[in-house]
């Protein structure tokens, strides 16, 4: 008897522009970056917040995403907070960014900086 295993789905969901925006950030990335890496630090009004930076090493805590860009963390203190979200990059005349759909934000500060789960 063998034992079938599934494909694990991804924590979280990237847009094919957020796709793009990471291969743009790595094709761009300082030296010794292997990636880059979405976090969620207490900070704001709300009291976490999202944060996207470059990583020289992987931690064997952080969730993989592989992209056609490169490879895409989350940190995984984090990753409670963000399962089920949609990551975006949204670009218009004033404004370019990362946007979160996270369906287990209960609340978000007045300046969209921070939110609470």
């Amino acid at each position: 008897m063998s034992t079938a295993t599934r494909v694990r789905p991804a924590a979280l969901i990237l847009t094919p522009s957020a796709e793009q925006r990471i291969a743009d950030l790595m094709a761009r990335a300082p030296e010794g970056s292997v990636g880059v890496k979405l976090s969620t630090p207490r900070r704001g009004c709300s009291g976490l917040a999202y944060s996207v930076d470059y990583v020289t090493q992987a931690d064997p805590f952080d969730e993989k995403i592989v992209t056609p860009g490169g490879d895409f963390y989350v940190d995984g203190g984090s990753i409670l907070y963000l399962i089920g979200s949609v990551m975006d990059w949204v670009e218009d005349d004033f404004t370019a960014g990362f946007v979160f759909q996270n369906p287990n934000a209960k609340g978000a500060c007045g300046c969209g900086e921070s939110f609470t789960v």
